[in-house]
């Protein structure tokens, strides 16, 4: 399946990439822990601005990454959350059992 809105998809791509970047993840999955939302449940951590509070640049940027997210078709929208779901399941196994709290289905 091919992008159609490339600029706003490969924002949020980035954001995503930033966020899962050694250094950033812990942060993130911190956040996540401390609101008690699960990782894989991507509109609640957009809703809950989870990726502004981890992710600087997208903080200064003035955008959202809900607003990324909105503007993009149901196509790219099912794009951009396969690649989410893919990276937190690339997580080292060790930061994984540390936060197993929010890898967990219940």
């Amino acid at each position: 399946m091919q992008v159609q809105k490339v600029e706003e998809f490969d924002q949020l791509k980035s954001v995503i990439e930033r966020v899962f970047a050694q250094g950033v993840l812990e942060k993130f999955y911190r956040k996540l822990q401390s609101r008690d939302v699960r990782v894989r449940e991507f509109e609640k951590v957009l809703e809950q601005r989870v990726f502004e509070e981890a992710d600087s640049s997208l903080s200064r940027s003035g955008k959202t990454a809900r607003q990324f997210y909105g503007a993009l078709p149901v196509s790219d929208q099912s794009l951009i959350r396969e690649f989410y779901l893919e990276r937190i399941e690339k997580v080292d196994p060790r930061i994984r059992q540390k936060y197993q709290k929010i890898y967990r289905y219940y």
